[in-house]
């Protein structure tokens, strides 16, 4: 078996660090770099792209409501060409610093409430495919399995791979739990270990209210900003390995 390991990095802006981006690109297979819009400024960006080149991690770009205020969690109703345009933006600034650095942008995966939005927001998810397939329709997208993403996405014959929440909890419909919930977001490494076993295994884990759900993955994602990030990635990491599961990127390849 194989899977691919990702985290969300180049989160902090100008003073403001967030997360250890370089001890996470020594762990993760795949980055999915912040563009400028909820986080990230030119330099914290440029410097992640370059640590992965040198690492040999694919670099995935993280689009996002424009939203450095609220970290882009916050839902706004964006009309969809105004979505399709602000997408476009991030992904051309992110690729352009990419591949000064010897690589590219490989994929994109939406964040937060992007993320969470287009699971079932129609319009939005078409807004978000319009723009990958305008930019380059060989980029592949990430996203949660079943979204209305994902299947825009196909349908536009753009190549989709699914995705698993190591750190988040999941509602009995294979969801994320909101973040306003108490238990939304998991801490012990241990446990979010055996968690990414199971999914990796295509066996069930369990739900936020106890029932069994099972998560098709092709990508396992830690939060790069969850307080003890760095420990959970690399236990995760070698309890895969260490069940002879192979970490590869999903998304591979040098600059195009």
């Amino acid at each position: 078996m194989r899977i691919d390991l990702n985290s969300d990095l180049a989160e902090g802006f100008g003073r403001w660090e967030l997360g250890d981006d370089d001890a996470l690109l020594g762990v993760v297979t795949s980055a999915n770099v912040a563009c400028g819009f909820h986080a990230g400024d030119p330099g914290v960006i440029r410097r992640a792209c370059a640590r992965a080149a040198a690492g040999n991690v694919s670099v995935g770009a993280q689009v996002g409501y424009r939203d450095l205020a609220g970290f882009g969690r916050r839902f706004i109703d964006v009309p969809p060409r105004e979505l399709t345009d602000e997408v476009l933006y991030q992904l051309a600034a992110l690729d352009g610093l990419a591949r000064v650095e010897g690589t590219a942008v490989r994929y994109v995966k939406p964040h937060g409430a992007l993320y969470n939005a287009i699971v079932r927001h129609e319009e939005q998810a078409a807004a978000v495919v319009a723009a990958v397939t305008a930019y380059d329709p060989r980029l592949a997208v990430l996203g949660l399995p079943g979204s209305s993403f994902l299947s825009r996405a196909a349908e536009a014959g753009l190549t989709t791979y699914r995705e698993a929440f190591a750190d988040r909890a999941y509602t009995p419909e294979g969801t994320l739990v909101s973040r306003r919930e108490p238990g939304a977001v998991l801490h012990d490494p241990e446990l979010i270990a055996r968690r990414c076993l199971r999914i990796a295994g295509g066996e069930p884990i369990e739900a936020i209210d106890g029932s069994e759900i099972t998560v098709a993955a092709d990508s396992i994602c830690v939060h790069g900003d969850s307080p003890g990030a760095v420990a959970i990635a690399e236990t995760v990491r070698d309890r895969l390995r260490d069940a002879g599961i192979d970490l590869a990127p999903f998304a591979a390849g040098g600059a195009r």
